[in-house]
């Protein structure tokens, strides 16, 4: 799966363990802001019916991929991406933009990137195997980019892996959960918590000014392909000036995660919270503690890996020193009383 700010990636197990422990009974789950999909992915592979839902369409198709779609796709998808592995390379907008006016990738890989994404857009694919062939054309890209995994900027020089041959891989499908099909939804985050009910919902929402389109705008334009104007030295999408949310605003985020907590459907809820974040702990325990009783969980993390080189301006000097190398990932964990 692609390098993703905040990753769940080494709690995954314990995620599971706590939703399974709280409710064994559980046969649904509901991931409200999904992100990477990797929660929804650990879900499904513990047996789950999993709804995942996120507004960003780059992660609406990578739940698609990892949660909605089921493995009796895999001989489809192996023939498929077998067949565009063999696309010639063909430089265009994407490459000017993204390997050229900015340095994400090297220009032998950005044109590949480029005619394959043309290619699947030609072929007349079913909508989630064409969404296992763009998720298999992200990480492929993702693998051989020149960052420190977001998209805020680029690597002065190309980072060592960016001269390596892009390769296409099939993304590992699970079996369909014996609970019935799961989905992947596009909706706001309060609407979904309103429209989609599960046993358990698990709660991780953006808890800084980061936003997470602004992180991943080329993901975004890879999925989209709608070639959108761009600006400043990293080609950002100028959708990345307006589409704004309110968990990025520090005088919004309380009432925007308040009215989620309370218009969710659930049994159990969970909710992931940094402790770095612009709501600190005792104001979301206050928040939880009117759905159910409260326990908290605390797991150590590494902080990513931007905040651990230090501060850089635009002319790529260093202007800050590194702060902590660690922070605190809170599971606060609520048996909802209705």
């Amino acid at each position: 799966m692609i390098k993703y700010l905040g990753s769940k990636r080494r709690f995954l197990e314990r995620i599971v363990d706590v939703a399974r422990t709280e409710l064994p009974e559980a046969t649904s789950a509901l991931d409200l802001f999904s992100g990477s999909a990797r929660v929804g992915h650990a879900f499904k592979g513990a047996g789950l019916r999993v709804l995942a839902n996120d507004h960003n369409e780059y992660a609406r198709t990578l739940a698609r991929c990892y949660v909605e779609a089921d493995d009796d796709l895999v001989p489809a998808a192996t023939r498929l991406i077998a067949d565009l592995q063999r696309t010639p390379a063909r430089a265009g907008w994407f490459t000017h933009t993204y390997c050229e006016q900015a340095r994400f990738f090297h220009p032998k890989n950005g044109a590949r990137v480029e005619a394959i994404r043309e290619r699947i857009d030609r072929l007349d694919l079913a909508p989630l195997l064409r969404d296992v062939a763009l998720v298999s054309l992200m990480e492929a890209a993702d693998r051989v980019d020149s960052t420190v995994g977001v998209h805020m900027a680029y690597l002065k020089a190309w980072a060592p892996r960016a001269h390596n041959e892009l390769e296409l891989r099939v993304p590992k499908l699970l079996p369909r959960s014996p609970h019935g099909r799961s989905e992947a939804h596009g909706l706001d985050a309060e609407e979904a918590a309103r429209t989609l009910a599960a046993d358990v919902a698990y709660l991780d929402p953006p808890y800084n000014q980061h936003s997470y389109l602004r992180n991943y705008h080329v993901w975004e334009t890879l999925v989209r392909w709608d070639q959108p104007a761009t600006y400043g030295v990293a080609a950002k999408r100028v959708d990345c000036k307006t589409r704004a949310s309110a968990f990025n605003l520090k005088r919004q985020a309380s009432a925007a995660l308040e009215r989620v907590v309370d218009a969710v459907r659930a049994r159990v809820l969970i909710v992931s919270f940094n402790d770095e974040g612009f709501l600190d702990r005792a104001t979301i325990e206050d928040m939880l503690s009117r759905r159910g009783p409260v326990r908290v969980c605390a797991m150590e993390a590494r902080r990513y890996v931007g905040a651990r080189i230090g501060i850089y301006n635009p002319r790529g000097e260093k202007v800050g020193a590194v702060g902590k190398l660690k922070n605190h990932e809170l599971l606060y964990v609520v048996r909802c009383a209705s």
